[in-house]
């Protein structure tokens, strides 16, 4: 079954954040906290781990695009 990944709450009420460097392309195996990304807000850079266990499908945000919080990609 996929999963549907959202861009977690990155912390003190941030709602967006920019895509710095993604560690995942399609058809990547990922364990559950594999880093999947790094995002920058206005005070910090934060790596994001994976939830859980899969392949990736899809990205969908390029690097040095804002994603909001609740974006998401899927992976099985």
């Amino acid at each position: 079954m996929a999963f549907e990944f959202k861009l977690p709450d990155i912390g003190e009420g941030i709602h967006e954040g920019e895509i710095v460097k993604w560690f995942v392309k399609a058809g990547d195996e990922l364990k559950e906290d594999d880093v999947i990304c790094e995002v920058q807000n206005d005070k910090a850079v934060v790596e994001i781990p994976s939830p859980v266990d899969g392949t990736v499908k899809e990205v969908h945000f390029e690097e040095g695009t804002v994603a909001t919080v609740g974006g998401y990609y899927y992976y099985d």
